[in-house]
């Protein structure tokens, strides 16, 4: 193998069980976003886009579906013959497998691939975020600072810090203190959960963590905390885009809602346009009564009703007489006459019936922890019949039955 300067792996192997329903048959990662993406396409056009073209997918949960989507990596331009994009499912021993235990755990599973290419930096990414970087100037800055260990970091709200790992630095960047998920935090300075390890180090760092019987064999809870401990060179990268950690069903609907709202999130910036396996293209057919009005619908959709502030994948219809407001129909949708679908994500190929409503009032029959924020989640290949009420912050998992 050719050596490389720098390599990326990819954490994609996480259930993601706070989308509820959504990820009950795949990785998060693979759920889609904006129309025309899964949320896997944001880590992988940046590592395109940044020059780093050999990236390791590390999968666990349901990958099935996100292998098949990722396959060769053409469509990121990751398929080189002296790189390109690599599957890494948890390791087979001689007698069994062994599921990835944590974050750390899944970079040391995959030690003899990393030292294939020979590379001095690995660039460690999560593969359930919404943002565009790039990330070669990280790379550059973890250079000139000569650290062992660069975290890229974001001001988020205060009542969210609790959430993330949070950082302080002093006025040279150099981070003088790291707590994961701290119940009080002392600032709203985060881990945006990339990093930029010199590989040597972090290579030690993995197995002298892999040898402690009390470790999580995380990065944030285990790695990070006892390299600062050991005075490693440790310094944070400060990044002010836009940037979204979608791992519950309200921040996945509000970052899909800012593509229609935020100009920051420009997915199809000619500079950093966001890759994708697109589905094959076909033409609209938009009916007679059909009203379009700050919306996102991909090609090969049915629109003869209203759809409002509202993201519309491929093969959707949306029936005379059906009203949808800021809400996230998926992929084959089908929104019968007359039915009202609001602040709702609809997954793929399920049906609302005629006159039906979804999220419009506050019955609590199907009543979800997964949501809050007044938004109501139906799952996949699921009908909701005639006339039937689903309320706000509900979850449906299977069919309901038409009301008489």
């Amino acid at each position: 193998m050719k050596n490389k300067e720098c390599i990326a792996m990819i954490l994609a192997g996480g259930q993601g069980s706070r989308l509820g329903v959504l990820t009950h048959t795949l990785a998060k990662p693979a759920v889609q976003f904006g129309g025309k993406y899964r949320i896997i396409d944001f880590p992988l056009t940046n590592c395109a886009l940044s020059g780093i073209d050999t990236v390791g997918v590390l999968t666990q949960y349901k990958p099935l579906e996100l292998n098949t989507y990722i396959g060769s990596g053409q469509p990121w331009d990751l398929d080189h013959t002296d790189g390109g994009v690599f599957l890494l499912p948890p390791y087979m021993k001689e007698k069994q497998g062994e599921w990835y235990k944590g974050t750390a755990n899944a970079i040391y599973q995959n030690i003899e691939f990393v030292d294939k290419f020979n590379p001095k930096y690995v660039l460690v990414l999560s593969g359930d975020h919404i943002y565009k970087m790039n990330y070669s100037k990280m790379l550059d800055f973890h250079k000139k600072s000569n650290a062992d260990c660069t975290i890229a970091m974001i001001s988020v709200p205060m009542d969210e810090a609790s959430r993330f790992g949070i950082l302080s630095t002093d006025n040279t960047g150099k981070i003088v203190s790291f707590d994961e998920k701290p119940a009080q935090p002392k600032s709203n300075t985060a881990s945006m959960g990339i990093y930029v390890f010199t590989w040597d180090i972090l290579r030690k760092q993995l197995i002298d963590d892999e040898s402690d019987a009390s470790s999580s064999n995380d990065f944030g809870k285990n790695i990070i905390p006892h390299m600062l401990a050991d005075g490693y060179n440790m310094y944070g990268y400060s990044f002010e885009g836009y940037w979204k950690d979608v791992g519950t069903v309200e921040s996945l609907w509000q970052s899909n809602m800012d593509l229609l709202d935020d100009d920051s999130l420009d997915l199809y910036n000619e500079d950093w346009p966001i890759l994708s396996k697109s589905p094959l293209e076909s033409s609209h057919f938009l009916g007679a009564h059909c009203e379009i009005s700050n919306s996102f619908v991909t090609e090969g959709c049915y629109i003869d009703g209203k759809v409002d502030h509202s993201i519309i994948f491929d093969g959707v219809s949306v029936e005379e007489g059906a009203e949808v407001v800021n809400s996230i129909l998926m992929s084959g949708v089908t929104i019968c006459k007359g039915a009202k679908v609001f602040n709702a994500i609809v997954a793929g190929n399920s049906v609302v019936g005629r006159n039906a409503t979804i999220g419009l009032t506050d019955d609590e029959t199907y009543l979800s922890h997964y949501c809050s924020g007044g938004v109501t989640l139906i799952g996949a290949d699921v009908e909701i019949g005639s006339k039937v009420n689903i309320g706000k912050n509900n979850m449906v998992t299977d069919s309901v039955k038409e009301v008489k």
